[in-house]
């Protein structure tokens, strides 16, 4: 983690992008974006692409969760409510995302994404787990805690 200090993190604006720095204890508070005040957790998984993808990855300082998935794939649609219900339980302590490899090919490319679904863990903006196929909540919340060791 690339904190300030031991009781700070980074967390990045699911709605504007912008880094916040909140204190651990916080987290668990509801807190808001300093610039769009707009909630910093929603209970849902984000949509990123390209740049915003990045950012998330990059600057946060709690494990970022990734769905890879695309819309035609069968299995794709019906581990989403899974993976939504899932981000209930996990966020504030993960930022739990989807990437659609269609829209955003090149973080298909980049991370070498070969089957979809797939979820990826980053800590510190590093990939540090992943798991191809489709999974339950049950499934995804527990990966996801073993993975990132929370």
């Amino acid at each position: 983690m690339t904190t300030a200090t031991t009781d700070s993190l980074h967390i990045v604006c699911p709605h504007c992008d912008a880094v916040n720095r909140l204190p651990q204890s916080r987290l668990r508070e509801q807190p808001a974006c300093g610039k769009c005040q707009k909630d910093l957790f929603t209970g849902q998984p984000v949509d990123l692409a390209s740049a915003r993808f990045l950012k998330h990855v990059e600057r946060s300082d709690i494990p970022v969760l990734v769905d890879f998935w695309a819309p035609w794939c069968g299995p794709c649609r019906s581990m989403a409510p899974f993976y939504a219900q899932a981000a209930k339980t996990l966020e504030p302590a993960f930022r739990v995302v989807k990437v659609n490899t269609e829209a955003s090919p090149d973080l298909g490319a980049r991370f070498n994404i070969r089957s979809i679904p797939t979820l990826a863990l980053f800590v510190g903006g590093v990939e540090v787990a992943r798991q191809p196929g489709a999974t339950d909540a049950n499934g995804i919340i527990a990966w996801a805690r073993d993975k990132a060791r929370l």
